[in-house]
């Protein structure tokens, strides 16, 4: 996808958004990582949690790929980024 050919000019209030955006993002995406750790480490010590953990393991990055995809299409479309068609 190419950048805009033209210069893009954001009001501050989107700029803010944009900001807040990207807070929530790391933040959602560090939750996610930190189920990953917290999971492994419950399976280190109490290996009887195998199971569940890693079921709950491999839900995270399936998760972090969508917060990525919610905040990459807000930002295609405040920046106006069009889409290629394949």
């Amino acid at each position: 996808m190419p950048p805009p050919q033209e210069p893009v000019t954001l009001a501050p209030e989107q700029i803010r958004e944009l900001e807040r955006r990207l807070s929530d993002l790391r933040h959602n995406i560090n939750n996610h990582l930190s189920l990953i750790v917290a999971a492994l480490e419950l399976i280190r010590r109490k290996p009887e949690t195998a199971a569940r953990m890693i079921e709950t393991i491999a839900e995270q990055p399936p998760k972090v790929l969508g917060e990525l995809m919610v905040f990459s299409d807000l930002l295609e479309s405040t920046l106006h980024i069009v889409k290629q068609p394949k």
